[in-house]
């Protein structure tokens, strides 16, 4: 049965390295969502235009993953929980990859804004995220959304079988993936 592992949480919380470590110790694939941004936005800057390449990329990226031999896949993203469009996107993704008989593991991250602000600048992330590398921006993104965004889920909001919500705060990208591991026994 082809496993599907989406991990969301606000930005900098690790949703990224994270899924590089559950990588390491599963067969699964990684697709993170700056790799469709990242491509794109060189040539369309933060645009309409970009925005709707990166969905269409994505959507493509699951249809044809759903159908591979691939065991299966790790997508991050930040959800925005008050932006019905994200819950029609997250939605429409889920749709895809279980029409192909995957198997959807949701999981949560959550970490207190000082330990996101001390990650949003580290050289890990800026080497896999190059429009992170303006760090004054970033964190003003950052920061701003918690004023205008909800980035974690309302306790029973995500009515999932297979869902966990894990505060990585204090916890490294290993233990994380382990745990991960472990309980969707992947």
């Amino acid at each position: 049965m082809k496993k599907f592992v989406f991990i969301f949480g606000p930005q900098a919380v690790g949703k990224m390295t994270v899924g590089q470590e559950l990588a390491k110790v599963t067969d699964l694939k990684l697709f993170h969502n700056h790799m469709t941004i990242d491509l794109l936005e060189p040539l369309f800057g933060f645009s309409t235009e970009m925005w709707r390449l990166t969905q269409l990329f994505r959507q493509e990226i699951f249809n044809s993953f759903s159908k591979s031999d691939n065991y299966g896949m790790i997508f991050t993203k930040v959800w925005y929980f008050n932006q019905k469009e994200d819950w029609d996107q997250i939605e429409n993704m889920c749709q895809t990859v279980s029409s192909q008989g995957a198997d959807i593991y949701f999981v949560e991250l959550e970490a207190n804004v000082e330990e996101r602000l001390k990650r949003n600048k580290t050289p890990h992330r800026l080497e896999y995220k190059p429009t992170k590398r303006n760090i004054e921006q970033s964190e003003q993104h950052l920061l701003s959304t918690i004023e205008s965004s909800r980035l974690n889920s309302k306790k029973g909001e995500i009515d999932k079988e297979h869902y966990l919500r894990i505060d990585n705060t204090y916890l490294s990208a290993e233990e994380v993936a382990q745990i991960i591991k472990k309980e969707f026994q992947l």
